[in-house]
């Protein structure tokens, strides 16, 4: 894509005189996700709500927690991502036994120089794949989340700024799996949104299988055919732009009485916090964005509703044993309150 537009992007604060320049940038801003979409296509196939989703927590610089059996495209996607922006990217397989230092970093003592060396963990790097956090003790888990709020890691009390734009992608199993443990929630709430990745179609399980088996020995991840068509810089400045789009006093009082009706709720005994309201907002900015649009809407609120609070509220038990879902309950609290109107 040698025309996809990586460059003059601004994110200056908007004034009358700066409106054109605005709508240029919002216009290139929507061309580039159009481009990342396909690049990403080139290697993942299927999958288009979680990959539309993903976008939306990287253009608004969250993080994001995944779920799905194994083997439904997740590492795939994120290294591909990383590789249309030519950021870096690393991995970590959560195990019992994994530390805390495995994941940010340690200092060593370096014999020759006689001083201490600090060894940078990895997560320092634009994108981060924890892979089945819920199989890692709870202090692992800690030492990670506590890296997503601040985006710098402490070692030896020397603080390190970690690369921008950074963002984790957490999978985890079914709790369902041997060997798994649900997230406290309080570790919940620090991604923006979670997404479920479900089985490919009949016709996507197809195609999967002959790309995956054509003149290739092995079944490992091929993104070779994704092309590096923006930089780590020009994300930020995306992160920027989005953090920037108008939202009505209107639309703010429309997701903050989305978020106090889970409280209250029928079937929820836990409903989302404060944390709830600003996730709908920082993602349905960026639906905005990815819509084309320098405002949000109330569809914008309800696009993101599901994946930014169905890890944030617990359904009774009753409703549980039932086998109803978040996201069912969530549908039917987002009939019931009222949509402002324009």
């Amino acid at each position: 894509m040698n025309d996809t537009p990586d460059q003059n992007l601004s994110a200056s604060e908007p004034s009358a005189a700066s409106a054109s320049i605005a709508q240029k940038n919002l216009e290139k801003t929507y061309r580039i996700a159009l481009c990342l979409k396909e690049e990403i296509g080139r290697a993942l196939i299927g999958q288009a709500t979680a990959l539309h989703h993903t976008l939306i927590a990287l253009f608004a610089g969250g993080h994001v927690l995944i779920e799905g059996v194994p083997g439904l495209g997740k590492t795939l996607l994120f290294r591909a991502l990383a590789q249309t922006f030519n950021g870096s990217f690393s991995r970590i397989q959560f195990t019992p036994d994994l530390m805390p230092s495995d994941v940010t970093g340690h200092a060593l003592y370096d014999l020759k120089a006689q001083e201490f060396r600090i060894r940078r963990g990895p997560v320092f790097a634009h994108l981060l794949l924890a892979d089945e956090i819920n199989r890692a003790p709870a202090k692992t888990q800690a030492a990670l989340l506590e890296v997503m709020q601040e985006q710098q890691v402490t070692i030896e009390g020397e603080a390190h700024t970690l690369p921008r734009p950074f963002m984790v992608m957490a999978t985890q199993n079914p709790i369902e799996q041997e060997g798994t443990y649900p997230l406290p929630e309080a570790q919940l709430d620090r991604f923006l949104f979670k997404v479920l990745i479900d089985y490919p179609t009949l016709d996507e399980e197809r195609l999967m299988l002959e790309s995956v088996t054509r003149n290739q020995v092995g079944d490992a991840l091929n993104v070779a055919a994704v092309q590096t068509i923006i930089s780590p810089e020009t994300i930020a400045s995306i992160q920027q732009i989005t953090a920037r789009i108008t939202v009505d006093e209107r639309i703010t009082d429309y997701a903050v009485r989305i978020v106090r009706a889970t409280r209250d709720w029928s079937g929820l005994s836990i409903g989302a916090g404060p944390r709830g309201s600003i996730a709908l907002v920082r993602a349905a900015r960026a639906a905005a964005v990815l819509a084309e649009r320098d405002f949000v809407t109330p569809d914008d609120i309800k696009t993101v509703a599901l994946p930014a609070l169905r890890h944030r509220v617990t359904l009774t038990p009753d409703f549980e044993m039932e086998g109803r879902t978040a996201d069912q309950l969530l549908s039917a609290l987002l009939e019931h309150v009222e949509v402002p109107r324009q």
